[in-house]
C-alpha cells in the first residue's frame, strides 16, 4: 500500500508491478477521480466525511484498510506521514511493515533539536543555533543579542519551508517569530521554533543515502538544490557543478557517518548548506524518499524505490549489488517541476480544468506525473504539482540543452503554469552562469 497520493503514488506502484508486487492505493473523497486509483490493482476510500488533507493524515483509517486487506507493508511516499514517527509505530502495531527507517530513528531525524545533536556527536558541523526548541520570543532576542543578525526560525518538527522565516534586523523579529509559529502550527500540529544564524547565499547542498538492517550504509553521491523559490526547491541537479572534490567526500563521509550513528535503514537524504567559502553546515535528515531522488536515480542507475522495497524484505545492500565501490557518477540530470502556478498572482496555486496538455518527450526526458492529462481537474486542496520533468544527459551542457527543449514544447491550458525555459543570470550561489534555467515552473 502506498498512503500518499499523485506522482509518488504511480512512481512505487510501478516500482511494485516490476518486482511482481500487487499494489493497493488510497485515496480521499476528494480524490477519486485522481490517476493514483486507477494505476494501482486495488482502491479503497480513506477519511470519509475530513477534510481533503486530513484524509491522507487519518492513521486509524489507513491502518484499518491495510489489516482488513491484508497489507505487507506501507510506502509512506513523500509528505503527510512519511517522517510521522507514530505511523510508523502504528505500522508496526499492526504488524504491516513500514517502509522507511525504525520509528525511533523517524522519530530522532524528524525532531530537528535532536537530530542536530546527533550530528555534533557523530563530528559533523552545524550551524550555530538553539540547542533545543525556543518557548518565547525573548529567547529568539537574546539569540540575536548573541550571534546577531541575520538569523532564521525553523519548525522544529517538519520542513518543506513552512515554518521558515529569515529576519535581517530587530523590527522584523516578533513578526516573523509570530508567523513562523502559526505556519508551523498549520502545517505539522507543533508550533515549536528554534533558531540558526542564518548563512547567506549558500549553496544547497544533499546527498543521498541507504541503509540496511545489517548496518550498512552507502551514499549515491549528491543533489545541488539550490535554486529555490520560498525556501522551497524548483530545479535540482545531479551532481552538483563545479563541486570540489574533496567538499564532495567530506560531504558524503559525514553523510555516512551520521547514518551509520543512529542505525539508519532505507533510504534518506542528509542536507547541507555550503557557504561562499566552501565549509559545509548540516541542516537536516529527511527520513524518506525525496522529490528529487530522480535525479540521483538517473546518474547512478540505481532505482531507488525498488531498493527500498528489498531493503524492507530484509535483503542486505551487498544482496543487491549496492556496494559503495560500484557506484559511479555517469553523465548529469536536472529536475524541473511543472506546477499550476500563476506568475502574474505571485506564483499562486491556480485551480481548474486542463483543456490542453501536451507534453516535452524524446531523448534524454523522464516524466513523472498523476494529473497531467487532457480533463484532468486540478484541485484546490493539494500540492500544485503537475508533472516533474527530468533531463539527463552526458554532462551538464547536455542536460539543460535537453531540459530548455523539452519544457519549450509544454503545451498547457486551463490553468495558469509559469514555463520560462532559456538561459539568463544565474544567482550568485550559483557556479556556473552558463547554464543556469529559468525554469519557474
Amino acid at each position: 500500500m502506498v498512503a500518499n497520493r499523485g506522482e509518488i503514488a504511480i512512481r512505487v506502484f510501478r516500482a511494485c508491478t516490476e518486482l511482481g508486487i500487487r499494489t493497493v492505493a488510497v485515496y480521499s473523497e476528494q480524490d477519486t477521480g485522481q490517476m493514483h486509483r486507477q494505476k494501482a490493482d486495488e482502491a479503497y476510500l480513506i477519511g470519509k466525511g475530513l477534510p481533503p488533507v486530513s484524509a491522507y493524515l487519518h492513521i486509524p483509517d489507513i491502518i484499518r484498510v491495510a489489516k482488513e486487506n491484508n497489507v505487507d507493508a506501507i510506502h509512506p511516499g513523500y509528505g503527510f506521514l512519511s517522517e510521522r514517527s507514530d505511523f510508523a509505530q502504528a505500522c508496526a502495531d499492526a504488524g504491516v511493515r513500514f517502509i522507511g527507517p525504525s520509528p525511533e530513528v523517524v522519530r530522532k531525524m524528524g525532531d530537528k533539536v535532536e537530530a542536530r545533536a546527533l550530528a555534533i556527536q557523530a563530528g559533523v558541523p552545524v550551524v550555530p543555533g538553539t540547542d533545543g526548541p525556543i518557548t518565547s520570543l525573548k529567547e529568539a532576542e537574546d539569540f540575536a543579542k548573541t550571534y546577531d543578525f541575520p538569523i532564521i526560525f525553523k519548525a522544529a518538527y517538519g520542513g518543506g519551508g513552512r515554518g521558515m522565516r529569515v529576519v535581517r534586523n530587530y523590527e522584523e523579529l516578533e513578526e516573523n517569530y509570530n508567523r513562523a509559529y502559526s505556519e508551523a502550527l498549520a502545517a505539522f500540529g507543533n508550533g515549536a521554533l528554534f533558531v540558526e544564524k542564518f548563512i547567506d547565499k549558500p549553496r544547497h547542498i544533499e546527498v543521498q543515502i541507504l541503509g540496511d538492517k545489517y548496518g550498512n550504509v552507502i551514499h549515491l553521491y549528491e543533489r545541488d538544490c539550490s535554486i529555490q523559490r520560498r525556501h522551497q526547491k524548483v530545479v535540482e541537479i545531479a551532481p552538483a557543478a563545479h563541486l570540489d572534490p574533496h567538499l564532495r567526500d567530506r560531504l558524503t563521509k559525514d553523510s555516512v557517518n551520521l547514518a551509520k550513528q543512529v542505525g539508519y535503514e532505507n533510504a534518506g537524504t542528509v542536507e547541507f548548506l555550503v557557504d561562499k567559502n566552501g565549509k559545509h553546515y548540516f541542516i537536516e535528515v529527511n527520513s524518506r524518499l525525496q522529490v528529487e531522488h530522480t535525479v540521483t536515480e538517473e546518474i547512478t542507475d540505481v532505482d531507488l524505490v525498488h531498493a527500498q522495497l528489498r531493503i524492507c524484505e530484509g535483503r542486505s545492500l551487498p544482496e543487491l549489488g549496492l556496494k559503495q565501490d560500484k557506484i559511479r557518477i555517469n553523465g548529469s540530470a536536472i529536475q524541473c517541476r511543472v506546477t499550476t502556478e500563476d506568475p502574474a498572482r505571485g506564483f499562486q496555486p491556480d485551480t481548474g480544468r486542463l483543456e490542453v496538455f501536451r507534453s516535452g518527450e524524446g531523448m534524454g526526458i523522464r516524466l513523472d506525473s498523476a494529473s497531467a492529462f487532457q480533463g484532468a481537474l486540478i484541485s484546490p486542496h493539494y500540492d500544485s504539482l503537475l508533472v516533474k520533468v527530468i533531463s539527463s544527459g552526458k554532462d551538464l551542457p547536455t542536460a539543460a540543452t535537453k531540459m530548455n527543449r523539452a519544457l519549450a514544447e509544454f503545451r498547457i491550458r486551463g490553468v495558469k503554469v509559469g514555463l520560462a525555459p532559456g538561459c539568463g543570470p544565474a544567482p550568485s550561489n550559483y557556479p556556473n552562469e552558463k547554464y543556469y534555467l529559468i525554469c519557474t515552473v
